[in-house]
């Protein structure tokens, strides 16, 4: 696999990581995502949620958490409790319901600045592909594999693929960051 094709996939995940990270960011709909941070102790350790049970977005304001296992019922609310999330589900035997409170101005924006903190975060894994390629680009320079023309013009191009992933990830906070805000 050539240098530009590896900082290709690095990118792309990170890329991808932060559209996984930026779908638990809660908006005003209920979305099974949302869930997706809160771990459960059952069996002995903290499992994820979504392989306890199943979340399923009934409307736009409700989830309906069924887990495979009726006694960790209770624990499956605990958890969602403690989760921070803001949320109080409710436990009839058979489901646990999960409503969506509208956001409040304060924790739309609270959500803006944690959607941009993820932001910086991916932005540093792109950066750290990049400074990785260069640093290969120089090695082969160092050992005369390719000329210095050759070099300068792959460090161009490790820069433009670097700009057109960062330009993606600022789309993808900026469309998130509309969703948040949309009342």
């Amino acid at each position: 696999m050539g240098l530009m094709e590896e900082l290709t996939e690095r990118m792309d995940a990170a890329l991808d990581a932060a559209r996984r990270e930026f779908a638990t960011v809660r908006t005003g709909k209920a979305t099974p995502a949302l869930l997706d941070s809160v771990r459960v102790d059952a069996y002995g350790a903290s499992m994820p949620l979504n392989q306890l049970a199943t979340v399923v977005a009934a409307d736009a304001s409700l989830l309906v958490v069924q887990p495979y296992d009726k006694s960790l019922m209770s624990s499956v609310e605990k958890a969602i409790m403690s989760a921070n999330l803001g949320l109080n589900p409710s436990n009839d035997g058979n489901l646990i319901r999960v409503p969506i409170p509208p956001l409040t101005e304060e924790r739309r924006r609270e959500y803006v600045r944690i959607i941009h903190k993820m932001s910086e975060n991916t932005r540093i894994s792109i950066r750290h592909a990049r400074r990785a390629g260069n640093g290969e680009v120089k090695r082969r320079i160092r050992e005369h594999e390719i000329s210095e023309d050759q070099g300068h013009q792959m460090m161009g191009g490790i820069q433009k693929l670097t700009d057109r992933y960062v330009a993606s990830l600022d789309e993808l906070m900026k469309a998130k960051e509309e969703e948040v805000m949309a009342i």
